[in-house]
């Protein structure tokens, strides 16, 4: 009979093998994917088309780096579009004003850009700032706190545009073009943004201990009281992360459009979430990791491509496909922490 510490080390074996298994999930699917889309469209494969998907995953990868840790943490985030939105139009309202002058001064269009840059990470930190505060010491729930703040953004942009669009002023549009237009080595800057964001991410969850301490709020909150860790400071930090992935997400969208209006960042938050469950993280919390959140958020570009190129389904069903992917994954998440 085989002692038991020699079956609880092949237990343990099982265990590791198993998760990496399910990690190279999200891998296998976008592989998938684009052996279809290559077979479905030869224009899918081409590297200006590849160039387009990164660029427009970028934004809610972003974000959605973000939302991996406040997930894994155990909590949500419903509002990202609209902070985004509001973020945006309050970017827009600041840098068109100074623009114009304030008290007699006018500010160089370079000032400006550096004060409008500013002012967005700063925005995305409070009001990341606040739905932790609200969440831990109000102890209002994450769901609750979110769908609030998701309502409250939009009507105070909608406000603010007065219900039509801010546009950027025509001076700084120029300036501010290449943060989206521009690329590095062949490639578009928001991708780059993308892979440091995503890279940092990784780091901090793996690495650091902040980064364990989520996992084990996740896993189980109370054990981790008992092990002395600052529960609340580090879900707080989790939503002032997301926040200020927001708004590094908005920097890099505001140039592409140039205005922002109350249907800006729809249902980003329903791609972030989905970018973020497709990639393996646990949606109870306790389990995930950064790159199968970049899969995830690639995978989900690739799927709305695919419909783009081709006429399997209408693009419009677009976000069905999400809500359809998230139920799917939340299904076999089940009793999964």
């Amino acid at each position: 009979m085989p002692p038991a510490h020699t079956d609880t080390a092949e237990a343990g074996r099982a265990l590791r093998l198993a998760r990496r298994l399910h990690g190279l999930g999200p891998l296998a699917g976008l592989i998938v994917l684009c052996i279809a889309g290559t077979l479905l469209n030869r224009d899918f494969a081409t590297i200006d088309n590849l160039m387009n998907v990164l660029t427009r995953t970028s934004f809610i990868g972003i974000i959605a780096v973000g939302m991996t840790f406040v997930i894994i943490s155990g909590g949500i985030d419903l509002s990202v579009g609209s902070m985004a939105a509001l973020i945006a139009g309050t970017m827009i309202w600041l840098m068109n004003g100074l623009a114009n002058g304030v008290g007699g001064h006018t500010f160089a269009p370079l000032t400006i850009l550096v004060i409008g840059i500013v002012c967005a990470l700063l925005l995305g930190a409070v009001f990341g700032c606040a739905h932790g505060l609200l969440i831990t010491k109000g102890r209002i729930e994450p769901f609750i706190v979110t769908l609030g703040t998701l309502g409250i953004f939009r009507a105070v942009l909608t406000w603010l545009a007065d219900g039509g669009a801010l546009t950027l002023n025509d001076s700084l549009t120029n300036l501010y073009g290449p943060v989206y237009y521009a690329s590095l080595f062949g490639v578009p800057v928001p991708i780059w943004v993308f892979l440091v964001v995503a890279a940092l991410g990784a780091l901090i969850l793996n690495r650091t201990a902040f980064g364990r301490h989520v996992q084990a709020i996740g896993s189980n909150e109370q054990v981790a009281r008992y092990a002395a860790i600052r529960v609340d400071h580090v879900k707080i930090a989790t939503y002032v992360l997301t926040g200020m992935c927001v708004g590094v997400a908005t920097v890099l969208y505001v140039p592409r459009l140039g205005s922002a209006t109350p249907t800006t960042g729809l249902l980003w938050e329903l791609e972030a979430i989905a970018a973020v469950v497709v990639g393996g993280t646990a949606l109870k919390g306790g389990e995930g990791r950064v790159v199968g959140t970049v899969i995830g958020a690639i995978l989900l570009s690739v799927i709305a491509n695919i419909l783009n190129l081709t006429s399997i389904i209408s693009v419009y069903l677009n976000a069905a496909v999400q809500g359809v992917v998230i139920i799917v994954v939340a299904f076999l998440q089940r009793g999964r922490r």
